[in-house]
């Protein structure tokens, strides 16, 4: 299934106390671009995420955001350094002796010191998290998958209908070019008949004129490979990921022929279509540029 690289995905996903929130956002990129924004504690888990993300996504420049609650009563706990407050009274003690002061030293007073009592978060078991953020990570994905596969479709469609478009001016072309060598020796004859008046023409050198006019003017290989090139984007269309690079050869190949066929034209209905093609093969590499 062909894909885009352009696509959102969302998820909210709860355990007990946890709740965790993934957003995925893309857009295009010629490779795979990856930027995590989440919390400090879930940066153990960044190569997983990675890891899990190329499941869905292999090109593309892919935004995600990660944010967490914990809603649970035991979040944090007090931590008592015993060591430093006998530092402390230590201290206190010998200030009192050298400076010959009151010692009015109380609980509450200790208890303000720096890292006296602290406040610490409370280890999580790491496969528990891990178990509610893939959660979340692959619905997000598979959700963010999913609209990129919408786009892909959305694309195809378009890029068939002007490949189509592209069919029919080749056959405008193809069938144009035989007048132009007919219209051609009619304009010559014209033309000698007047430079030389009742002078005999002769048939011969005419007949070779012609054929260097017809032979600089042929566009009948261009014509073939064009076609060929046309529906050897149709069947890559169809076939299932990681088509973007060689989409965008098959136009790079199909705009080099509309090129030629443009230079050769010496015909302003040739010239028209030519640059018709030139215009559907530059809408349909800007479309190519999104594609995976």
């Amino acid at each position: 299934m062909m894909k885009s690289m352009t696509g959102f995905g969302r998820c909210e996903y709860s355990s007990g106390d946890k709740k965790f929130t993934v957003e995925v956002k893309g857009v295009n990129h010629r490779y795979l671009d990856v930027n995590i924004r989440m919390p400090k504690k879930f940066n153990f888990y960044e190569t997983a995420v990675r890891t899990l993300l190329k499941q869905y996504v292999s090109r593309g420049k892919v935004d995600i955001f990660i944010s967490y609650e914990d809603t649970s009563q035991n979040q944090l706990s007090l931590k008592y350094n015993e060591v430093l407050a006998k530092e402390y009274m230590k201290y206190f003690e010998q200030m009192k002796d050298t400076f010959g002061i009151e010692y009015d030293i109380r609980v509450s007073t200790l208890a303000k010191c720096p890292e006296v009592l602290t406040m610490e978060e409370q280890s999580e078991d790491e496969e528990e998290l891990w178990n509610g953020l893939r959660a979340a990570l692959e619905s997000a994905f598979s959700r963010f998958a999913d609209t990129r596969a919408a786009e892909g479709e959305n694309l195809k469609k378009d890029i068939r209908e002007k490949l189509s478009f592209m069919e029919e001016l080749v056959a405008q072309i193809e069938k144009r070019s035989p007048a132009i060598v007919s219209e051609y020796r009619a304009k010559l004859e014209e033309k000698v008949k007047e430079l030389l008046a009742d002078s005999q023409i002769e048939e011969s050198r005419m007949a070779a004129e012609i054929v260097l006019y017809a032979d600089k003017i042929c566009t009948d290989e261009e014509i073939v490979r064009l076609k060929s090139h046309i529906g050897h984007m149709r069947d890559t269309l169809e076939e299932k990921e990681g088509i973007g690079r060689k989409l965008d050869f098959i136009a790079q190949e199909m705009n080099r022929e509309a090129n030629t066929i443009l230079s050769k034209a010496n015909d302003l209905e040739v010239s028209n279509h030519a640059i018709g093609l030139k215009t559907e093969i530059e809408k349909i590499r800007e479309q190519i540029q999104n594609i995976e």
